[in-house]
């Protein structure tokens, strides 16, 4: 099996910043795709920075502020979040698409959430 377990999240003022970390961690063959999602109640899970084959994507909301990274070596997906805002309070989620022996075509999974409160 393989689990994606988050670290780093907390309350930061606005104007702050904060760094989400993330490991995948199983019987693992590769990890393609890892990036961050977040959701507010009432809210879809949406996109905020993705790093796959070298490319990276941000939602346009986090552009010039946050900035994904990766381990490779380690399976590791980082996220340093400059400048916060209260519209930026919500649960992160790690996202990864990982190839296994028993799944070798790769399968999407997701790391438990970790809470983010931007908020004087």
């Amino acid at each position: 099996q393989v689990q994606l377990v988050e670290s780093g999240g907390g309350l930061v003022q606005p104007g702050g910043s904060l760094t989400l970390s993330c490991t995948a961690s199983g019987s693992i063959l590769s990890v393609n795709a890892m990036g961050w999602y977040r959701q507010v109640p009432g809210k879809q899970r949406e996109l905020v920075a993705s790093s796959s084959s070298g490319d990276m994507n941000y939602a346009d909301s986090v552009k010039g502020r946050f900035t994904i990274s990766r381990d490779n070596a380690k399976n590791t997906v980082n996220l340093q979040m400059n400048s916060l805002k209260p519209e930026d309070t919500a649960v992160y989620y790690c996202n990864a698409v990982v190839r296994t022996v028993w799944e070798p075509w790769g399968r999407n999974y997701w790391g438990q959430g970790t809470q983010v409160t931007v908020s004087s």
